[in-house]
């Protein structure tokens, strides 16, 4: 299992922390695209995208969005949302992860000569690679937890995290892995709990998606219901969906080899389909 390379990237004026999993030799695998969670960054995948790419055959990027990690803080994090010379700063907006998955990610992966990618995200950044993949042509998408509407219950578990990072306990554990982690966390909290995000629903979107798709719940996430995954089913219908007791909001560390082994057997379906196009 080879070391990731680790650079930041200048992405729009915005310096993006960005770690390079180069492909196993002798390999020919696609480029897994990893897409964190609202509180997530490239570290907190620890090494689950390495071996998961050493397992696959693939190369791999793992990214952290502005403001986490080790890519550049957003300005003014709470204040007034705006921008000054095409930068933002202040408050996240409702769209902000249409921003990403229209705007940013399109951009890395131009810039890092990336080309139909399969895109791995969790949580916000599930939500993320829906988006992107209902636009752009990617090679295959898989998501865990991620959040195609809004539910009283992750606006429940949202709140309680708020309260554990101001009580402190949570803000210990996130510093280890983000340069400025009041940044990390307000640009999340906030805009979840704002009263323009009550309206968000990315439902209609996934009509568009035409690649081919998993989705992973578990059945003990405080952060959304199995609804999330079964209405993604219900708008493309061609999605293998995979349910799973005894996990919460992190499939991939509450059930690794259940996840490494449905990721593995869906990868091993696109390449089939690969090899039987003209």
């Amino acid at each position: 299992m080879q070391t990731p390379r680790v650079q930041k990237i200048n992405i729009q004026g915005i310096g993006l922390e960005t770690l390079r999993i180069a492909v196993p030799a002798g390999a020919d695998g696609p480029t897994l695209v990893f897409l964190h969670e609202g509180l997530g960054s490239g570290r907190m995948w620890r090494d689950w995208p390495e071996r998961l790419c050493a397992q696959l055959g693939c190369a791999g990027l793992v990214y952290s969005r502005q403001g986490y990690g080790q890519s550049d803080p957003v300005p003014d994090v709470r204040g007034p949302s705006g921008q000054v010379d095409g930068q933002r700063h202040g408050r996240l907006l409702p769209d902000y992860m249409h921003r990403e998955a229209f705007e940013v990610l399109p951009a890395l992966l131009q810039a890092l000569g990336i080309e139909r990618p399969v895109l791995l995200g969790h949580s916000d950044g599930g939500t993320i690679a829906l988006l992107h993949a209902s636009r752009f042509k990617v090679r295959g998408c898989i998501v865990m937890a991620p959040h195609v509407m809004v539910e009283p219950m992750s606006l429940q578990a949202i709140a309680q995290a708020r309260q554990a990072f101001e009580e402190g306990a949570l803000r210990e554990r996130l510093a280890a892995y983000h340069a400025d982690v009041d940044c990390a966390f307000w640009q999340w909290n906030e805009v979840w709990l704002s009263p323009a995000f009550a309206n968000f629903d990315i439902r209609a979107d996934l009509a568009d998606i035409q690649a081919p798709l998993l989705a992973i719940q578990g059945v003990d996430d405080p952060y959304g219901s199995l609804a999330q995954i079964e209405d993604i089913a219900q708008a493309v219908p061609h999605t293998r969906l995979l349910t799973l007791p005894a996990c919460g909001h992190s499939p991939h560390r509450d059930q690794p080899e259940a996840v490494a082994q449905a990721v593995s057997d869906f990868m091993a379906s696109l390449a089939s389909l690969a090899s039987h196009r003209p």
